[in-house]
């Protein structure tokens, strides 16, 4: 399915002559965070619903006019940009506009994330690996290199949190078992954070923890 063919123009945009009454009874109505506005048909931008429960004094969305937010996509925009774009407005709509800056429509959040289940990331059978090593020692190619010298795919890879001097990247890896791949990673000096599946390395020293509990306890 292509993106475009998730434009939804079901809700059209208020104007920003409209009342106040009108954008909040829509809120009422809808399950969206944010509804678009224009003004003489031009996208000027949305506002959210918690500034719009505020403006009981107002009379229309013109007297609020500063706190309309300008975010918007491109029809041409990929589909990854556009759900950092989600995130970075903390929004389930996210206004579509053309290169001519007409408005096309919206996308809603639910949709996008869809495809995003929809990637071999998700789709595929895997285990998820998050490892940690210092934010100058660490590889993208060493990684690849380290899963595919196990016989394994790697199916995707993101820097899932960074600190000044450290980062953890998630990685989904098919095709193997992940305990090979754990000692491997082990060897190049990665911290395994978490392995979603049993790590033998670990349950060993479990295992003979519990062996040295018993003996001194004899």
């Amino acid at each position: 399915m292509q993106l475009q063919d998730l434009v939804i123009n079901d809700i059209k945009p208020l104007n920003i002559t409209d009342k106040i009454g009108d954008l909040q009874m829509l809120f009422n109505q809808l399950t969206y965070s944010h509804i678009p506005v224009k003004n003489n048909d031009i996208y000027i931008g949305c506002i959210s619903e918690t500034d719009a429960h505020c403006f009981d004094g107002a009379k229309s969305i013109n007297d609020c006019n500063y706190t309309i937010e300008g975010f918007f996509v491109r029809s041409t925009t990929n589909w990854l940009d556009v759900l950092e774009a989600f995130a970075q407005n903390d929004s389930n709509i996210m206004p579509v506009l053309d290169k001519n800056n007409q408005y096309l429509g919206y996308y809603e959040l639910n949709d996008i994330m869809h495809l995003f289940n929809e990637t071999p990331f998700f789709a595929e059978p895997g285990g998820i690996l998050i490892v940690e090593k210092g934010l100058q020692d660490y590889s993208f190619s060493e990684i690849s290199q380290i899963v595919e010298s196990n016989n394994a795919k790697l199916l995707g890879a993101f820097i899932s949190k960074m600190d000044s001097d450290l980062v953890s990247i998630t990685m989904k890896i098919g095709n193997a078992s992940l305990n090979e791949v754990i000692q491997t990673f082990r060897r190049y000096s990665y911290n395994i954070i978490s392995g979603h599946e049993e790590d033998s390395y670990i349950e060993s020293l479990k295992d003979r923890s519990q062996y040295l509990d018993k003996y001194l306890n004899m």
